[in-house]
């Protein structure tokens, strides 16, 4: 899973929190990582990242589930579950 973000992005630095607790929930089986749209902005419209936060959830290589927002944690576990399976 990509998390898509800013530093100055209000819902991102929300999202921080439950995005680590996945990272250590499903440590070994998911690689989380963090992109800064600031940073890196190709890759951001590599994915065609249009607002933030995104979560992309990759499955060989490709994107197969994305959310976008502040969303509830279960709602990234039921992606990450459905990617996993």
């Amino acid at each position: 899973m990509v998390d898509f973000y800013a530093d100055w992005c209000g819902p991102c630095r929300m999202m921080a929190p439950v995005v680590e607790a996945l990272g250590q929930e499903y440590a070994g089986r998911v690689k989380i990582g963090k992109v800064n749209v600031d940073d890196d902005p190709d890759i951001a419209e590599k994915y065609s990242v249009m607002s933030i936060p995104t979560f992309l959830i990759f499955k060989d290589g490709k994107p197969v589930e994305t959310a976008i927002g502040s969303v509830p944690k279960s709602t990234l576990q039921e992606k990450l579950e459905r990617a996993l399976h």
